[in-house]
């Protein structure tokens, strides 16, 4: 395929993740072209007015439905619906939001650049080093310990993974559920802290698994998106109890003495359409 004629959205130029709503941009003579998703439950006025800041989309929009329903109001009071098979036209001043269970999803030839380029003004995209726990048989060991031990040991751990991201010089992201997400801006850093994780838990008879990740990430009040944290979860997916797996990013910039990386093969990670080399981190 030669690339000046003929592109394919599984390899965009552009990928913009913001909340319900993920975008694939592709660059191609002269002319900006996205396949948008839109989830169910988004809304312009909702998720995207609160970055941009204007109180209607102030963009024209031209584009093909491929699926699922889009409710529109305009600034003049006038309402529409667009739905699989339309070609919509967009004017600029409405707000929009995505009608039923079934995502929105249309192909975009005009009004992306700047639509997105509004989306962006309000993210800083960065390359980061993602750290991400997982107790293994959360269920099991809570039924037998009970509810209030379980919680009692579940906080001694999420205490002990605070003082190691601190140690290391991270940020803790997000406790989720019975794990941490964590950032680092170290490859090195981050992988010492895995280390330390593990050893923390094991000091608590508790079973962990560890992935460590590095890619870029989008940073919107706090918060991180992007698909490094669906690559990091799926890595985390597949580690067993008492494993850091490392994917090649990660590995490339955190060789340093006293780690061991051994390879763990090539993996394809559930729903990314591709596959990925992991590494399995020993210590010396």
């Amino acid at each position: 395929m030669d690339r000046r004629f003929a592109r394919r959205f599984d390899s965009p130029d552009e990928l913009v993740e913001v909340e319900r709503l993920r975008s694939e941009i592709i660059h191609l003579a002269g002319m900006s072209v996205s396949h948008d998703v839109h989830q169910p439950g988004w809304r312009w006025s909702s998720h995207v007015k609160p970055i941009v800041g204007t109180e209607w989309c102030q963009l024209r929009h031209v584009g093909w439905v491929m699926g699922g329903r889009l409710h529109l109001a305009l600034i003049d009071g006038h309402e529409f619906e667009v739905s699989q098979g339309d070609v919509m036209v967009v004017p600029a001043g409405h707000d929009a939001w995505v009608v039923g269970d079934e995502p929105f999803e249309y192909i975009g030839w005009s009004g992306t650049r700047g639509w997105l380029g509004s989306l962006e003004a309000g993210l800083e995209r960065v390359v980061t080093n993602l750290v991400m726990t997982d107790i293994v048989g959360s269920t099991p060991l809570a039924r037998r310990l009970g509810d209030r031990a379980w919680g009692e040991l579940l906080e001694q751990f999420l205490a002990a993974a605070r003082d190691v991201i601190a140690r290391y010089r991270g940020q803790l992201v997000e406790v989720t559920g019975d794990g941490v997400l964590a950032r680092f801006d170290g490859a090195v850093r981050a992988l010492h802290s895995a280390v330390a994780l593990r050893a923390a838990a094991a000091e608590l008879d508790i079973p962990i698994r560890v992935a460590v990740h590095s890619g870029e990430v989008e940073v919107a009040d706090g918060t991180l998106r992007g698909v490094a944290l669906h690559e990091a979860a799926r890595i985390l997916a597949l580690a067993s109890a008492g494993e850091i797996l490392v994917s090649s990013t990660a590995h490339a910039l955190g060789e340093a003495p006293g780690l061991v990386f051994v390879d763990h093969g090539e993996h394809e990670l559930r729903g990314l359409g591709r596959t990925y080399r992991l590494w399995r981190l020993e210590v010396r």
